[in-house]
């Protein structure tokens, strides 16, 4: 059982400021199980009532798990004063007040990136201790070695000395690769293939764990996965 002010539910589920929300309840836009209420503070069971607003059922979601295709040219951070974030592109109706992105990806960096408001689970998924595939598709500005693909598998040691966990390299021919990590380090797979004097011209994840970006989200676009997705990353 969750007890919540009726106001502050009605403000968090649909994305409408608090003083909105206040003032349509006392003049008798919400009802509970089937009564009008006008006292915006009135307690409500989250999970067991059920709440209309203006005519409209709310389905009551404790935390939006969403999946944004991030084009190039976006910064991943919850707001910035003047450049767009990855937060810009969420459709209005699913915002939620403490949205926030999942780890990083680079500003040209393109491709799956997770946000919710479920902190316990964002923490999970960027743990190291969780050892969370995350898969790229890699455009270089050279060949692959054999060289190369071994020592990924054995962990490359950064040009400050840090040893990366173990990767998985593979070589895709056209100076393309697929590589698969367990680690989100400040810009890890350019690092990793600048020891090699190679340098990375395009990064693009394509999966985080076993939830995969699917073909007909565009760049750009963003769509609610749900609670399964606890179930497909953890």
């Amino acid at each position: 059982m969750k007890k919540e002010r009726l106001d502050k539910y009605v403000s968090n589920q649909l994305n409408i400021s608090r003083s909105a929300v206040r003032t349509g309840i006392m003049s008798g836009k919400a009802s509970v199980n089937g009564e009008t209420v006008k006292n915006p503070a009135a307690p409500i069971d989250c999970e067991a009532d059920t709440v209309f607003y203006s005519g409209n059922k709310i389905e009551y979601k404790k935390y939006v798990y969403l999946m944004l295709n991030k084009p190039a040219g976006i910064i991943t951070a919850s707001s910035d004063k003047s450049r767009k974030t990855v937060l810009d592109l969420v459709p209005y109706e699913l915002r939620r007040k403490d949205l926030a992105p999942v780890g990083r990806l680079d500003k040209d960096t393109t491709g799956l990136l997770i946000i919710t408001d479920d902190g316990e689970f964002a923490h999970k998924c960027i743990s190291p201790k969780s050892n969370i595939e995350k898969s790229y598709i890699v455009e270089l500005d050279g060949d692959i070695t054999e060289d190369v693909i071994t020592s990924f598998r054995n962990g490359v040691t950064l040009a400050d000395g840090y040893i990366c966990k173990p990767a998985k390299l593979f070589d895709l021919g056209n100076r393309q690769a697929r590589v698969v990590i367990t680690e989100g380090k400040y810009h890890q797979i350019k690092r990793m293939f600048g020891v090699f004097s190679l340098g990375v011209n395009a990064l693009h994840r394509e999966s985080f764990g076993s939830l995969k970006l699917p073909p007909d989200l565009g760049e750009g676009e963003c769509a609610e996965i749900g609670e399964s997705a606890q179930k497909l990353i953890i």
